[in-house]
């Protein structure tokens, strides 16, 4: 497993740095020598879609993919309506931004149906994938991990995110996070058979004890995940696109953003 040598696959995903702006975030990017960016939804929202798109191009930074989309259940017909209206929008940002990944985190159950909430998540990604076609947009299914089956996916292994994908061609595909697939028994069955289905690979670390649910990410190299195994498997499956960095943690939030992107450069290199 060989280590990294150079930072041209590193990505920050926006949420690594919650507290700063798009142009914020950007120009760290610059500073930090960092090639890609992922940005998210809103905060492409408070900038302005056209502003944002040329703020990134005029930085001369690549976009790895934009987050997100999906939350496809709902109780009505006309919810989930709205809901893939909601991802054609997100489409067309992501055109925009000049990236061609939809990173799609699928939604929970509106009732006690989960077997139903994963129907519907089949087919609002069939609805919206003509759509996605059209506008040279691949759909990525991240799975998450199961903790978030009740408020954010109903999706909680790759080997699901892989079911539902394979009934498409590869226009749709699965998004890889470390923190939400290190701790499958069939994680790396699962990364062999996405092979062709692989749209990013996402890194960050599981502390022990867990802090937070949902602010509990940890940098690279403070947690228990077999970051290099796992890169080095998903690069075997065919993937040898960017890699970002995606860190929920209130405390990095919190501190200096310089600080935070020399921080993850260096793990980046060292750990992944």
């Amino acid at each position: 497993m060989r280590p990294l040598t150079d930072l041209s696959r590193l990505s920050l995903n926006q949420a690594t740095t919650q507290n700063w702006s798009l142009k914020q975030a950007v120009d760290g990017c610059a500073r930090a020598g960092i090639p890609w960016f992922g940005p998210w939804r809103h905060k492409v929202a408070e900038t302005g879609l056209s502003a944002g798109a040329q703020i990134i191009r005029d930085a001369g930074l690549k976009v790895s993919s934009l987050c997100r989309g999906g939350f496809f259940p709902a109780a009505t017909v006309a919810e989930r309506q709205a809901r893939i209206e909601d991802n054609r929008r997100a489409i067309d940002e992501a055109a925009e931004l000049g990236t061609d990944v939809l990173v799609l985190v699928c939604g929970p159950a509106p009732d006690r149906n989960i077997q139903a909430a994963r129907e519907m998540v089949r087919d609002g990604i069939a609805e919206l994938l003509p759509y996605a076609r059209e506008h040279g947009v691949k759909l990525a299914i991240e799975p998450l991990h199961p903790m978030f089956a009740a408020d954010r996916s109903v999706i909680v292994t790759l080997g699901q995110a892989l079911d539902i994908a394979e009934q498409f061609d590869a226009q749709v595909g699965v998004a890889i996070d470390v923190y939400h697939v290190w701790w499958d028994p069939e994680v790396y069955p699962q990364i062999e058979r996405a092979a062709g289905r692989i749209l990013g690979f996402h890194v960050n670390d599981w502390l022990v004890p867990t802090p937070d649910i949902l602010l509990g990410r940890g940098m690279m190299g403070d947690g228990v995940i077999e970051l290099r195994r796992l890169r080095a498997a998903v690069e075997q499956a065919g993937y040898s696109g960017p890699i970002e960095v995606e860190i929920f943690n209130q405390a990095i939030w919190d501190a200096d953003g310089d600080a935070v992107l020399t921080q993850m450069c260096e793990r980046y290199l060292e750990h992944v």
